[in-house]
C-alpha cells in the first residue's frame, strides 16, 4: 500500500508540473483567411514554430475571405482582437486610423525589414506617420492571360513589354475578332465570378479607370464627386459594359475559371497572378502572359495584397512578431507560396521565384510592379469607397446607367468622409 501511495504522489506531483508547463505557456491568437492550402500551410508552420518554441502556444481564428472584415468588426465589438492579424493591404489605412495596430518595425526581425521590396514596404506603410504597420512574402499584380492558339488565329500583336502593351483599339479589336473564332464561346473572362463581396472589382477593374485617365477619388482634395463620375471614368464604364452587352465577357454565373476550363472557352482572361499555377498546369505552353492593355494615355496595373500585422491590444507583441517573422522565413512555407505563383514581395523570395524572373513567364508581372503600379486609396474611407465602387461597377455590368451609377458612388463615398470630418489628419497633410 505505501508503494502505491508513494507512485501516487510521484504520478499526481508529475501530472501537476505538466499541468503548470501548459499553464505556463504564452498564447498567441493569429487571425487570417485563405484556401485549404494556405489553411494547411499556416498550420504547419504553427507546428514548426511551437517546436522552436515549446513555451508558446499558436491558435488560428479562420475566417472566410468573403467575410473577413465582418468577422473583424465582430471581433472589434467583442474587444476580442487577436495578436497577429492577416489583413488586405487597402484597407491598413482604415486600421491604424481606428487605432487597431501599432508598429510593426520594432517587432520584426531587420534582416527580414531590409528584404522589403518597395512595393511591399508601401503596401504596409501608413501615409500619415510614414510607418510601418505590416508586412508580407508576397504582393500581388493582375495580367493579361492569352490562349496562345486563339491569338494565333487572329494575327494578334504579341506584347514584349510593359511599354509595348495593347491600345485600347487593338484589345477591342481582338475581342472583336476572337468572338467569332471557332471553340472560343467568350473572348475574354474578366472573373467576374468573385462577385461583390471580395475586393476583385476595385483591384482588378480599378486600374481601367485610372489608365483611362481617372481614379477612385482626388488623393489630393480627398474628394470623390468630380474624379469618379467624371467624363473619363464614365466612358471606361460605357466600354466595359459594352463588353458585357456583346457578350465578350464570362458571366458571373459561370464561375472563375472559364480560361483554363476543359475546352478553354474563354480566349483571354484579366487575372490575378494566381491564377497561372492552375492555369499552366492545364494549359502548359499554349498560356501567354501579357502585360495589361493602356487604355488611354498611360499603363495602370494594381497591387497590394494580404499582409501581416500586429494588433495595439496584444499582450505579447515581442512573440507575435517572432511568429511574423518565423512564417516569412519559413523554408516550406516559402516553398509551398512558390508553388502558388506567389508574387514576391521580399528580394530573396524573388530570388527564388524563376517564375518572376527576366525572361521568366511571370516577368511581365514584376516589371508592372516598377512601371505602372497604382495603390488603390490609403485612407480610412477605403471600406466605403470599395464598396460603393463595386456597387456601382455591377450596376453597370447588370444595364444601369453608368453615369449615375458612379455619381452614386461618389456621393456615398464623399458623404461618408463627411460624417467623419474629414478623418483628420487626413487632408490637413496635403
Amino acid at each position: 500500500m505505501g508503494k502505491r501511495l508513494l507512485w501516487s504522489l510521484v504520478l499526481s506531483s508529475a501530472l501537476s508540473a505538466m499541468g503548470a508547463q501548459a499553464a505556463e505557456k504564452t498564447v498567441i491568437q493569429v487571425m487570417h483567411q485563405g484556401d485549404p492550402g494556405f489553411v494547411a500551410a499556416y498550420g504547419k508552420v504553427a507546428e514548426r514554430f511551437e517546436a522552436a518554441n515549446p513555451d508558446v502556444d499558436v491558435q488560428f481564428i479562420y475566417a472566410p475571405h468573403d467575410a473577413y472584415n465582418e468577422k473583424f468588426s465582430a471581433a472589434v465589438m467583442a474587444k476580442q482582437l487577436p495578436d497577429v492579424m492577416e489583413l488586405d493591404a487597402p484597407f491598413l489605412a482604415n486600421y491604424v486610423w481606428s487605432g487597431y495596430l501599432q508598429p510593426i518595425k520594432p517587432l520584426i526581425d531587420k534582416d527580414l525589414l531590409d528584404d522589403m521590396t518597395e512595393s511591399n514596404i508601401a503596401q504596409g506603410t501608413y501615409p500619415i506617420d510614414k510607418d510601418l504597420y505590416a508586412i508580407g512574402l508576397t504582393d500581388s499584380s493582375v495580367v493579361l492571360y492569352g490562349n496562345k492558339k486563339y491569338l494565333e488565329a487572329i494575327g494578334a500583336r504579341i506584347p514584349k513589354s510593359v511599354e509595348d502593351a495593347w491600345t485600347r483599339e487593338e484589345f477591342e479589336t481582338y475581342l472583336e475578332k476572337l468572338s467569332k473564332v471557332d471553340g472560343v464561346k467568350w473572348p475574354i473572362d474578366t472573373f467576374r465570378g468573385y462577385g461583390i463581396k471580395t475586393e476583385w472589382i476595385t483591384y482588378a477593374y480599378g486600374p481601367i479607370l485610372q489608365s483611362a485617365g481617372c481614379d477612385l477619388i482626388d488623393r489630393k482634395a480627398w474628394k470623390s464627386e468630380g474624379t469618379l463620375d467624371n467624363d473619363a471614368c464614365v466612358d471606361a464604364l460605357v466600354m466595359m459594359q459594352k463588353w458585357v452587352k456583346n457578350g465578350w465577357v464570362v458571366p458571373q454565373s459561370a464561375g472563375t475559371n472559364q480560361f483554363f476550363a476543359e475546352g478553354n472557352p474563354a480566349a483571354l482572361a484579366l487575372g490575378g497572378h494566381w491564377v497561372y499555377a492552375e492555369a499552366a498546369a492545364t494549359m502548359k505552353d499554349n498560356i501567354v502572359v501579357l502585360p495589361l492593355p493602356k487604355f488611354g494615355a498611360k499603363g495602370a496595373s494594381p497591387d497590394g495584397t494580404w499582409i501581416w500585422a500586429v494588433t495595439k491590444t496584444s499582450a505579447h507583441p515581442e512573440i507575435a512578431g517572432k511568429f511574423v517573422s518565423f512564417l516569412l522565413k519559413d523554408k516550406e512555407f516559402r516553398t509551398y507560396v512558390a508553388s502558388q505563383s506567389g508574387y514576391p514581395g521580399l528580394k530573396s523570395f524573388a530570388a527564388e521565384s524563376p517564375l518572376y524572373a527576366p525572361g521568366g513567364p511571370m516577368a511581365i508581372a514584376f516589371e508592372q510592379a516598377s512601371k505602372t503600379a497604382i495603390a488603390r486609396p490609403p485612407h480610412p474611407a477605403y471600406p466605403t469607397i470599395t464598396s460603393a465602387f463595386m456597387q456601382a461597377v455591377d450596376e453597370v455590368f447588370n444595364g444601369g446607367d453608368p453615369k449615375e451609377a458612379l455619381t452614386s458612388a461618389a456621393k456615398k463615398i464623399d458623404q461618408d468622409i463627411e460624417d467623419n470630418d474629414g478623418y483628420p489628419p487626413f487632408g490637413d497633410e496635403q
